[in-house]
């Protein structure tokens, strides 16, 4: 454990993951982060993430998305098809206090795994269902992949927006880069699961159904609520009134000013220029009407500076910006290096690489990662163990 760390907040709870889909694996990631023992069933080819571009040299043959997503976890392999795979999963149910998931309700139907099963069977088992429509309701059934999620949510209509809308106005709706929607529904997932964990004492064990749609949904609740209010956002108007990304000489940066005091700080950091002393400029509201005016003046300043300097000029100034960074800069920013965000870890195929731990601390402290991704199978004794330690209960309703 590195200096610092706290102490696994959910040392002792374990996690059964089933997933196909980045939702249901991201869920399972945050809940291992935070110190469950999270044990991945693969079918004995593996999760088809582990096939998921793109890949990682010298071998090209570990994904990195599936690096990311399975690190820290366990990995066993189990045939679910068959009466052994569903008795071994049967054995892992009965000691896990989490199960997450993204199996459509009719797999569930086949598998036995249907909610009002758990509950019976295992009554201290939490069930944490990820589907991009959710478990109920005449879309549970279907299939979706990011591209659909990010338009079904709205977020895609919006995209894109602000400069890139103006430099390039002809570009059709675009679609976050990676799996920004199912991201989001793992995000949802785990916080469910928490919430179970945290009642479970008092209420019993809850079933959780996460629509990765509604939680993307989630993200855009100002659009929501302008709609609400009659006013439909699209991607060519959808941008602040001034300030967003701006070029510099060397790269972009986003200026965010909010508040007055960062409208005086944006003042200092330009100079003190005439045409911002205006006192009419002092009224936000009037800001807002010229945004697109003082936005071509703010432009051009850019365009003249540096990402580095302009950036620690306004950060001293309590003006909001930040740099663009590439992702070797990321790695080797000192913000991430201080926050140890990035920790070391065996990645099969690929040698020990940095991987990001959680994009948050607990009581101060970084969360450390405890390990890199699993090999295919490489914890099958643990279904040995649980088999010796199942409730009979459980024991009795599968046999």
């Amino acid at each position: 454990m590195m200096d610092g760390a706290v102490a696994p907040l959910l040392a002792g709870v374990i996690v059964v993951e089933i997933s196909r889909g980045v939702a249901a694996s991201h869920a399972g990631r945050l809940l291992s982060t935070l110190g469950a023992e999270t044990v991945l069933v693969e079918p004995p080819e593996g999760n088809p993430l582990r096939r998921e571009p793109p890949f990682l040299p010298p071998a090209n043959e570990a994904s990195a998305l599936f690096a990311f997503l399975a690190a820290g976890k366990k990995s066993i392999t189990s045939d679910l098809n068959t009466p052994a795979g569903r008795a071994g999963l049967s054995a892992l149910l009965s000691t896990a206090d989490v199960l997450v998931h993204d199996l459509r309700p009719d797999e569930r139907a086949r598998l036995d795994l249907e909610e009002q099963t758990l509950r019976t069977r295992y009554p201290k088992l939490i069930d944490v269902s990820v589907l991009p429509f959710g478990a109920v309701g005449p879309k549970a059934d279907w299939q979706a992949e990011e591209i659909n999620l990010i338009h079904a949510s709205g977020e895609g209509f919006l995209l894109p927006n602000g400069l890139a809308a103006e430099l390039f106005p002809e570009r059709p709706p675009l679609k976050v880069y990676g799996h920004f929607a199912e991201y989001q529904g793992g995000v949802v997932a785990a916080l469910g699961a928490l919430s179970a964990l945290v009642g479970r004492d008092q209420d019993g064990a809850e079933a959780v159904d996460v629509s990765v749609q509604d939680a993307t949904l989630a993200v855009g609740a100002f659009a929501l609520q302008r709609f609400g209010d009659g006013s439909l956002e699209h991607r060519s108007t959808r941008s602040f009134k001034y300030g967003g990304v701006l070029e510099c000489a060397d790269g972009y940066v986003e200026l965010l000013t909010l508040e007055e005091r960062q409208w005086r700080g944006l003042i200092e950091l330009m100079g003190r220029p005439d045409w911002m002393l205006d006192p009419a400029l002092s009224d936000s509201l009037e800001r807002s009407r010229r945004g697109a005016e003082i936005n071509r003046v703010v432009r051009a300043w850019a365009r003249e500076l540096r990402t580095a300097d302009i950036v620690a000029r306004a950060q001293a100034l309590g003006v909001p910006m930040a740099k663009y960074a590439s992702p070797a800069e990321v790695l080797s920013g000192p913000h991430e290096r201080a926050r140890d965000l990035f920790q070391p870890v065996e990645i099969p195929g690929a040698g020990r690489l940095p991987v990001l731990s959680a994009p948050f601390h607990v009581d101060g402290a970084a969360l450390p990662l405890s390990a890199g991704p699993p090999r295919l199978g490489e914890h099958q004794h643990l279904l040995t163990a649980r088999r010796h330690r199942e409730r009979p209960a459980a024991v009795a309703e599968v046999s």
